[in-house]
This record gives structure tokens, C-alpha cells and sequence, in this order.
């Protein structure tokens, strides 16, 4: 596992029940706290699984199955140190938006198998995470690799407890994923709101809901023109969130109240760009986009004029 976020040790902690499993962790005191007290799960299942964590890769044992589940903003570290490890590998990516395999595939020839995830879950500790949504992965081939070892991996997270599909085309069900993602994260991150049923109302004109349905119509012309046929409506997407009956907060939303960069560019800026080249308007998401990043650069601002202050 590279990476040990929510998501990552979502997926660490189920695998460990059934297979060996290592986790390379950014931190040296994140890997001592799973070395130490293993890594729990609570919520919709509830168990402690040992697993092995370092914060290098050449601490680690080689291994079969890599699983990229650092945010978008930590691609490019995580794969610069695994560079040179575990050539015989294949490396899976979970990552929110478009680009995760280009940037894999900079740093190796390792066989990607590229994923999408709505599992979710809340992260109390660097040892302790509760699973809160038990919903799916979704899993397909990138650049040629053959289908049966995504099957492979699909069947491997099904066993662990954890709900998985394989497509032969992802692509159709990652575009459903792009767009709900980008819509979603963008107006949390801006109105500061949680997941939520007021993602989801258009009965009066002040409704949140109409701002989120007219950028989720933005995102399936994108589509359309670059002719997806989605695999899901992102709008039913969210109409079906918001009844699940809790709050869920999107990662973004989590980025701006650490007051950390988020993954604006990979999720909605890759809509944008791809708009772009289409020739399809997005206005709203184009908006939202320059909202988020002038909300990044604001943190700085501020800091310089504590700073001054001081």
C-alpha cells in the first residue's frame, strides 16, 4: 500500500486479513504507529489487522500488488521513491480525477490496473480509520493490460470484505466518477458544507441543488462530446448520497480546512482542460475551478501578513 490516508488504510486493513500486506507511509511515526499497534478498522466492520509500515520502500519487502492510494497532490513524491522498487509489480491507482497512470508511468514500466473508489471512510487516528460508506471500487485495464488480472484484483478485494467490479472499459464509469467528483468537492471546498441533502434540493430558487445540477449537465456535455456514454448519472450519484443519512465530508473540503492544497487540478481542472479541447463552454466549472485555486493562494496572503504583523 503506498499511502495510508483513509482510503488507504481502508483497503490496507481489509487486504490484511487475507494476504501479507506492507504500507509505505510518508511520515516515520505514522509507520511506527501501525507497526506498534496495527491498524484498526471500526464502523461497518470492526476488527485490528498487523501489517508491516515504513516511510521507505527499501524497508519494505517486494511485493505483487501495489496499491496507489495517496491524494492527487502526493502522486508524484510517492512514485518518484518507488522508482527502481518492485519492478515485477502491478501498481493499481485510486486517485480522484484524470493523469494518476501518467504519472505512474514516468517513474516505471509497471502493468497498471486503474481504479476509481466510492468507499469513504473518516480517519481518527494514523492506526485507527472507521469505514463509513461500503460502496464500490470499480476497476479496469490501462494500456493493454489484459483483463483477467483486473479480475484478478476485483475478486482479491471482494474476498477482504471490501465490495469491487471489473470493467473491460472503465473509462464510462470513471467520466460518471470525474464529473460527480468535481462537482461535489469543488462546492464543498467553497461553501464549506458536508455531503449532504442540500446537495440535492431545487424546490426554491436560492437551493444549492440547482448550482450542483446545472454543473453536473456542464459535465455530461464534456462527456457527451468526447463521446462517453456514462456508466452512471452523476446527478442520481448524488441524489442517492444524500438519502444514505449521514454528512459525508469530501476530501477537499477536508484539504481546505487543513488549509493544505487540494486536487482541484486533477479532478475538476482535468474536466476543464478537457472541455477545452473539445470545445465544449463549462463556464460554472471553470468558475469553481479559480474560486478553489484563489482560496489556496488566500492561506498564503495571510500567512505573510501574520508574518508582517509579527
Amino acid at each position: 500500500m503506498i499511502g495510508a490516508g483513509v482510503i488507504g488504510s481502508l483497503f490496507a486493513g481489509h487486504l490484511a486479513r487475507i494476504c501479507d500486506v506492507s504500507i509505505l507511509t510518508r511520515r516515520e511515526e505514522h509507520a511506527r504507529a501501525l507497526n506498534e499497534r496495527g491498524l484498526r478498522v471500526s464502523g461497518r466492520h470492526d476488527f485490528t489487522a498487523r501489517v508491516r509500515a515504513a516511510a521507505r520502500p527499501e524497508d519494505l519487502p517486494e511485493f505483487d500488488l501495489g496499491i496507489v492510494a495517496t491524494k492527487g497532490t502526493g502522486l508524484e513524491p510517492a512514485l518518484a521513491a518507488l522508482e527502481g522498487h518492485a519492478p515485477r509489480a502491478t501498481l493499481m491507482t485510486v486517485q480522484n480525477g484524470l493523469g494518476a497512470e501518467e504519472v505512474v508511468r514516468r517513474h516505471g514500466a509497471w502493468p497498471i490496473v486503474t481504479g476509481v473508489t466510492f468507499m469513504s471512510g473518516t480517519r481518527h487516528d494514523d492506526a485507527h480509520v472507521e469505514y463509513i460508506l461500503d460502496t464500490e471500487t470499480w476497476l479496469g485495464p490501462y494500456a493493454g493490460l489484459p483483463y483477467e488480472r483486473v479480475e484478478e484484483v476485483a475478486e482479491l478485494l471482494v474476498r477482504s470484505g471490501l465490495e469491487a467490479r471489473a470493467f473491460r472499459d472503465l473509462m464510462p464509469a470513471r467520466w460518471s466518477k470525474l464529473i460527480f467528483n468535481a462537482t461535489i468537492n469543488a462546492v464543498a471546498a467553497l461553501t464549506g458544507l458536508p455531503h449532504e441533502g442540500r446537495f440535492a434540493q431545487e424546490e426554491r430558487l436560492e437551493d444549492l441543488g440547482h448550482l450542483v445540477h446545472d454543473l453536473v449537465d456542464e459535465g455530461k456535455r464534456v462527456a457527451a462530446a468526447a463521446g462517453i456514454e456514462l456508466h452512471e448519472d452523476p446527478w442520481e450519484m448524488n441524489v442517492l448520497a444524500t438519502r444514505r443519512g449521514s454528512a459525508h465530508l469530501p476530501s477537499m473540503l477536508e484539504d481546505v480546512v487543513a488549509r493544505r492544497q487540494t486536487e482541484i487540478d486533477l479532478i475538476t481542472g482535468a474536466l476543464v482542460r478537457e472541455a477545452g479541447r473539445l470545445g465544449v463552454p463549462v463556464p460554472l466549472h471553470t468558475a469553481l475551478l479559480r474560486l478553489v485555486k484563489a482560496k489556496e493562494a488566500s492561506w498564503q496572503t495571510q500567512a505573510s501578513s501574520v508574518r508582517a504583523a509579527a
